[in-house]
């Protein structure tokens, strides 16, 4: 059965759904749910590009401060959605949302990783990859796609 398990937000409507759908197992499961939240913080390179391209000054620590707190805003929404009656703990992390999930999975021994099925659309998606083709070839335990359409 599956005890410890991991599912991805972004905070949209469909991240919620397979956030409810996971709670429901780790329930069924009596386990415990880790909520993960992958944020992207400013970075040199981006603070180079906006320098050369005739921008102001960035206060770059205050701008990652706030987006972690964003972060950190957006596990607690989605942790607040679950039953009370479930153990669930919640990550911001920061980087790529794949490396977010499958390291979370690795350093907690998830047996599972819940993924939506919705998310990027039209050419980013492509371009990209998806978060759940990407989790599926690289998880360290099973992966279960959640249909978010409903």
């Amino acid at each position: 059965m599956f005890t410890t398990i991991v599912v991805g937000t972004d905070g949209s409507d469909s991240a919620a759904s397979a956030v409810r759908q996971a709670a429901e197992l780790a329930q069924l499961a009596g386990g415990t749910l880790h909520i993960v939240h992958a944020y992207q913080a400013m970075n040199m390179s981006t603070l180079a590009l906006s320098a050369s391209g005739g921008g102001g000054s960035i206060d770059v620590t205050g701008v990652n401060e706030g987006i972690a707190a964003n972060a950190q805003t957006i596990c607690e929404r989605s942790g607040a959605i679950v039953d009370a009656s479930v153990a669930c703990e919640t990550h911001a992390v920061p980087g790529d949302p794949c490396e977010a999930l499958i390291s979370t999975a690795e350093q907690v021994g998830a047996d599972l990783i819940v993924v939506g099925n919705r998310g990027m659309t039209g050419v980013k998606r492509f371009v990209l990859g998806s978060v759940p083709n990407k989790i599926s070839h690289h998880a360290p335990c099973s992966v279960l796609i959640a249909d978010t359409s409903h």
